[in-house]
């Protein structure tokens, strides 16, 4: 980015907690410290016209955190929000000088709760710095200056000096030792609902997507992959796709694909389908979904289970028992369907490489170029761009990269790679399919004394990230029941896994393995509320009594809903489950007739403790809920010998506008009153979806739902 010789800029120091001011620009920044991170780099820049351009080192992708963190930064140094403007922090820069801006991963919901210290704290240390230049101009004590929209003012004397024109001075400055925070009593900024900087351009057409890139001389490519996950690639005769209009290349990609290379993608497309291809898919041969299942449930009972936690003998307990229920769960794999299919431009010449990437994972992106291509990270430049959707495809499964450079180092200019809607859904890296089964003992009285779960399925870890692998364990996979603040205490308490790979791609998927676990848990809490004979709000409000953090939200949500209060017609079922560190409940209300189902209203309440920007809040429960629904609805991928038979939306959709209800968000943050850790918002309101709306089509109908999608099953006729 160009920058005037008069930006002065908020740059970073190894002094501890330390912010500096300095004349020349790009050449250094301000040190901080955060909870995961020993020091980072926060950047900001102000200019002459007090524009402040503050870097994030988190990703885009539609959940505006180019509002979000900036928001946290001004929140401290008073800026005029009006001119504020977010940019990428340089991946290259972060790469190649000890990660200055720190941890550029952005996927958990991370971005606000591992960032928002040392981002407020760097906008605290910049306020100073600046009371301080004008105070000592004016000749007053610091402590009679206050800061406040852009600039520094000293009210018994009715003097105001904006920041742009005493940044360049304030860089000299010796940097505060130490900084004070506002308490949430005292945000202005921070808890209300501004104007987001991207939604003009992405309404007008002007935000720049890594699909909109254009370079000089630039080409295009489409690819094919093996059909068959796990296959390879044998042979292809190039020669009569060669002579197409605006062909020039036909290219192997890897052991496993083919690239079509032209002047325009969809010559490059044409060219592709006319292409002969000789795949090897031996490899896949029997890899399908009904003998996957039945791997799967096998794992249920076979002996090398790995164990998450354990509270008492369970098994004891279930011995015991006046009464056991059992029952047995499933979800299929499910696909990320990113509006944006995968795509990446990439220049490979000289001993470097440059890529223009929609990526989760700046730093990722960098390492996958760098192994791919021979070359040190230093000769790998990646310019970050907003994602047209991520939901984890674009983070650790970084194939779109690889395969993007494999492409254009074997042709002498820029390409830039487009997958098709068909190659996106079949070659996605998808939500694991996961068996489960629950086994419940209770009393003569009907109370819960013995909860036992067992969970089968494909390790995400073992695929994207074998290091959290704890001997040869995916601990992962039991999120949602293996956690010390487990909601639901019982005296004799079991949850194990058994890992069973295949050679169909799993990743992670928005909410991760809590996408399955929180419909699980709370399906079946349900079932243990009607064994017992209680209301399931009931239930949940007993078992829950030492958790007053999730019994607020778990009533707020019943409250707003009119849990109890019955509409003719109409029937609910309720659902909580957390989150990086944040509570979500839902009720789900519906009606089920011969026409079948409709879902009337969906009502969310969230705990994150702490809110940035009610707005953004808002919206980002609104899509979990509607990928929830859709994915409950009729999400499901399927597999025949390795190839996934779903192509595009009509055999995979979506909800439409028509088809959905109508929603309800209500913030509920308990700003500290449980503890000081902010919460995600990004992920957290997809897992109760599902269980909430299964447990309403049973207050509807009788029947349970144990097994997804819903379009599996004729909800009007009789059960």
């Amino acid at each position: 980015m160009m920058m005037s010789r008069r930006t002065f800029l908020f740059g970073a120091s190894a002094v501890a907690g330390g912010m500096v001011l300095l004349r020349k620009p790009m050449l250094a920044w301000a040190g901080t410290q955060s909870e995961t991170t020993p020091e980072v780099t926060v950047w900001v820049a102000i200019q002459p016209d007090d524009t402040t351009i503050i870097r994030v080192a988190r990703s885009d992708m539609g959940q505006g955190i180019f509002t979000a963190l900036p928001m946290l930064v001004a929140e401290e140094l008073e800026c005029d929000w009006s001119r504020v403007r977010a940019e990428y922090a340089d991946t290259h820069r972060n790469v190649t000088t000890g990660r200055p801006f720190g941890n550029m991963v952005t996927s958990t919901s991370i971005s606000v709760r591992d960032s928002h210290l040392y981002l407020r704290r760097a906008g605290a240390q910049a306020r100073s710095m600046l009371i301080a230049e004008a105070a000592e101009q004016w000749q007053v004590p610091m402590e009679e200056c206050v800061a406040r929209a852009g600039s520094v003012r000293h009210p018994s004397s009715g003097r105001s000096v904006r920041f742009g024109k005493i940044a360049s001075a304030a860089s000299q400055r010796p940097v505060p030792a130490a900084v004070a925070l506002k308490t949430p009593d005292q945000w202005r900024l921070i808890g209300t609902t501004v104007r987001r900087h991207d939604a003009k351009p992405k309404v007008t057409g002007g935000t720049i997507y890594a699909s909109d890139v254009d370079l000089p001389g630039m080409l295009h490519a489409a690819v094919a992959a093996c059909p068959a996950h796990g296959g390879k690639l044998v042979r292809f005769d190039a020669a009569p796709v060669l002579d197409m209009p605006g062909v020039t290349h036909v290219v192997p990609v890897g052991e496993t694909a083919v690239a079509v290379v032209a002047r325009s993608w969809w010559q490059a497309k044409k060219g592709l389908d006319r292409l002969e291809v000789e795949w090897n898919e031996t490899a896949a041969i029997g890899t399908n979904t009904d003998a996957m299942r039945d791997t799967f449930r096998a794992g249920l009972d076979a002996a090398d289970v790995a164990v998450g936690r354990r509270v008492g003998d369970v098994e004891s307990a279930l011995l015991g028992a006046a009464r056991l229920l059992e029952s047995e769960y499933e979800v299929p794999h499910l696909a990320h369907a990113t509006m944006e299919p995968q795509t990446c431009t990439a220049r490979v010449s000289g001993g470097r490489a440059e890529v223009w990437a929609p990526t989760q994972n700046g730093e990722g992106t960098t390492a996958v170029v760098a192994a791919t291509l021979g070359l040190a990270p230093s000769q790998v430049y990646v310019h970050k761009l907003h994602l047209g959707g991520g939901f984890g495809r674009r983070g650790r499964s970084q194939d779109w990269a690889r395969m993007s450079v494999q492409i254009a180092r074997q042709v002498d200019a820029p390409v830039k790679m487009t997958w098709s809607r068909e190659e996106d859904m079949t070659h996605d890296y998808y939500r694991p399919m996961i068996v489960a089964r629950h086994t419940a003992g209770f009393d003569a009285y009907g109370k819960l004394i013995a909860w036992q779960v067992r969970l089968a399925g494909s390790s995400i870890a073992a695929v994207l990230a074998p290091e959290w692998l704890r001997d040869g364990v995916d601990y992962a996979l039991m999120d949602g029941f293996s956690e010390e603040n487990f909601p639901y205490p019982c005296p004799a308490y079991e949850v194990a896994c058994a890992r069973r790979d295949t050679v169909v791609p799993v990743g992670f998927w928005r909410g991760v393995n809590l996408s399955q676990n929180g419909f699980f848990r709370e399906a079946f809490v349900d079932e243990m509320a009607q064994a017992s004979g209680k209301d399931p709000l009931e239930f949940r409000r007993e078992l829950m009594h030492d958790n007053p953090r999730a019994l607020r939200v778990l009533n707020a949500c019943a409250e707003r809903a009119g849990w109890g209060r019955r509409t003719a017609g109409r029937h609910q079922g309720i659902a909580i489950v957390e989150g990086d560190y944040s509570w979500c409940a839902q009720v789900v209300e519906v009606s089920v007739s011969r026409r079948g189902l409709k879902i009337h209203r969906v009502v969310c309440v969230v705990d994150p403790n702490f809110i940035v920007n009610p707005d953004i809040t808002t919206a980002q429960m609104e899509g979990g809920i509607v990928q929830g629904l859709a994915a409950a609805l009729m999400g499901r991928i399927t597999v025949r010998d390795g190839r996934v038979e779903q192509r595009n939306f009509h055999d995979y959709p979506f909800l439409r506008m028509n088809e959905m209800p109508k929603i309800e968000v209500h913030l509920l943050p308990s700003m500290g009153r449980y503890g000081e850790q902010w919460g995600g918002v990004g992920e957290t309101a997809l897992p109760p979806t599902a269980p909430a709306l299964v447990n309403a089509i049973h207050a509807a109908t009788g029947r349970r739902i144990r097994r997804l999608p819903l379009s599996l099953y004729d909800l009007g006729a009789p059960p």
